[in-house]
């Protein structure tokens, strides 16, 4: 067994955070779904291929080894992307099905939870951190 732990470094996920709240906000903007399907689909490869194009787009401006970032947990990133592609998915089916009042609620929700995050507070941490409580409260 490995004892070395997967991260990723902050400005990556920074990086992808603010796409995400860049994206949202001209989907408000503009009333145009279409601008989520970038995160969407940024967010659905780094889950399904482990590969996010934006992170890995953003590698090649870090000033210092990625090593030396303030690391992010790897294992938690992922739970964090799952709910992010969840509420863009949400959205922009919710666009193209006419269904506008859910697209601007997923849209503004995602956008709510990236910005906060850049601000310091990670809703999706939370939310992981209350699910592995109840798992582990259930367990015993």
């Amino acid at each position: 067994m490995s004892d070395k732990v997967r991260s990723i470094p902050r400005p990556l996920v920074k990086t992808n955070q603010w796409v995400i709240v860049i994206s949202a906000v001209l989907t408000l903007i503009f009333a145009e779904g279409w601008f989520l399907i970038i995160p969407l689909l940024a967010g659905l490869s780094g889950i399904v291929f482990k590969y996010n194009p934006i992170m890995n787009i953003a590698k090649f401006f870090l000033k210092k080894k990625p090593e030396e970032y303030i690391p992010e947990d790897w294992e938690q990133q992922q739970f964090n992307q799952k709910i992010a592609v969840f509420c863009l998915a949400g959205g922009f089916i919710s666009f193209l099905l006419g269904w506008n009042i859910a697209g601007y609620v997923f849209t503004i929700m995602v956008a709510a939870a990236a910005f906060v995050a850049i601000l310091g507070f990670c809703i999706g941490c939370f939310i992981h951190y209350q699910w592995k409580m109840y798992q582990y409260k259930r367990a015993n």
